[in-house]
């Protein structure tokens, strides 16, 4: 079955998140993706845990189905074996640290004057120039300079976000960019240059509650697993546990009140009369509605929640995600080998009718060595 990039080689000098969450999605949809790393040890993050069969959790979810080639881009040798597999590549990914490829002679400019046709990416924490330009960094710590812990958390505790935003915004923007400049180059015959900063990619998701804060005059509102400016919508205390639900509309309010809480006025009363009044009295509504659900189990509720339209979850560990009966149901996980054995990878989000997503195996280190010398050396 005909993917919908077969055909196209990308070449990944890649580490981390970011950029290998890019180019496996490009691995995902049928491109050939071949992954430069370094030896002895290869990609750092391969050695960030042990827990999925004796290997790293970020390696094994980022890196299937890609090519392992361990390369040392200093050495003469490798790095004419590397010149000639950007040559006959589509796509070039790089995320090395700030400054790296440029004295290596692997920067954009550089590239592309011999390779006009080269989609070049390069991802990187800030942006060229400016006062950050040469700063490392890392998920959290963009995190930090963009605002987000700061709106995380309860107010006592800022936090960080429970996995990698920042990487994955940043690998998403780099994907969909990627994307978009094949696209061009089918019309124009023109590559392209793309820069996708860390900074910018979480700061473009950062941007309600920053604007929140800086329109509203208001210092973040740091409230733990309830929305900051929406009300009633996070979780509520029952007789056996917590429901989380969300009310987006006064459409909502009018039912909730009326069907769930059984008490109609309570829509017209001047303290929940709309999103803002709500908000503005969260801790009150808190305890008219948890008095009401106190001899009310969560099933209970939750089946009451359904029945009048109200959307509502019930709280899981990210290990309950791999038994979710929706994900289950809808057979939404297919087995992926690996060098310690068989895991479930969900398939990728966008269903396309007619087509199945590839799932290749998650490589080795420098499993493909040998087979890319004897196809690029000459």
């Amino acid at each position: 079955m005909r993917q919908p990039l077969d055909g196209i080689t990308v070449v990944a000098l890649e580490q981390a998140v970011a950029a290998p969450f890019a180019t496996r999605q490009l691995a995902d949809l049928g491109a050939r993706v071949i992954k430069v790393e370094r030896p002895p040890a290869g990609d750092f993050a391969r050695g960030y845990d042990r827990t999925v069969h004796g290997q790293s959790s970020y390696f094994v979810w980022l890196n299937r189905g890609k090519e392992s080639v361990v390369l040392d881009v200093k050495d003469a040798a490798d790095r004419a074996l590397l010149d000639a597999m950007i040559s006959r590549a589509d796509v070039f990914v790089q995320n090395l640290v700030p400054g790296a490829a440029e004295r290596l002679g692997l920067d954009a400019a550089t590239v592309r004057a011999a390779l006009p046709r080269l989609i070049h990416c390069s991802i990187s924490g800030y942006g060229d120039g400016g006062p950050y330009g040469a700063k490392k960094a890392y998920d959290l710590l963009v995190q930090c300079e963009t605002g987000l812990i700061m709106s995380t958390g309860t107010p006592e505790t800022p936090s960080k976000t429970g996995f990698s935003v920042a990487d994955l915004s940043t690998g998403m923007y780099a994907y969909s960019g990627i994307l978009a400049a094949l696209y061009d180059r089918e019309r124009t015959g023109a590559g392209a240059t793309l820069r996708v900063a860390m900074l910018d990619a979480l700061g473009e998701l950062m941007m309600q509650p920053a604007y929140f804060s800086r329109y509203g005059g208001e210092p973040p509102r740091r409230t733990g697993a309830r929305h900051p400016s929406i009300s009633p919508y996070g979780p509520f205390r029952v007789a056996d546990g917590a429901v989380f639900f969300g009310i987006q509309n006064e459409r909502e309010w009018l039912a909730f009140c009326r069907l769930i809480m059984r008490r109609a006025g309570l829509a017209a009363d001047p303290r929940f009369a709309s999103n803002t009044d709500r908000v503005a009295h969260h801790d009150e509504l808190t305890a008219v509605i948890e008095e009401s659900f106190a001899g009310r189990t969560a099933d209970e509720v939750s089946d009451a929640l359904e029945a009048a339209g109200i959307a509502s979850a019930r709280l899981r560990t990210p290990e309950e995600l791999t038994r979710h009966p929706q994900l289950r149901a809808r057979d939404r996980w297919r087995t992926v080998s690996t060098p310690g054995g068989e895991i479930d990878a969900l398939l990728p989000p966008v269903e396309v009718a007619g087509q199945d997503p590839v799932l290749g195996p998650v490589p080795g280190l420098g499993e493909h060595t040998t087979a890319i010398r004897a196809e690029f050396g000459a």
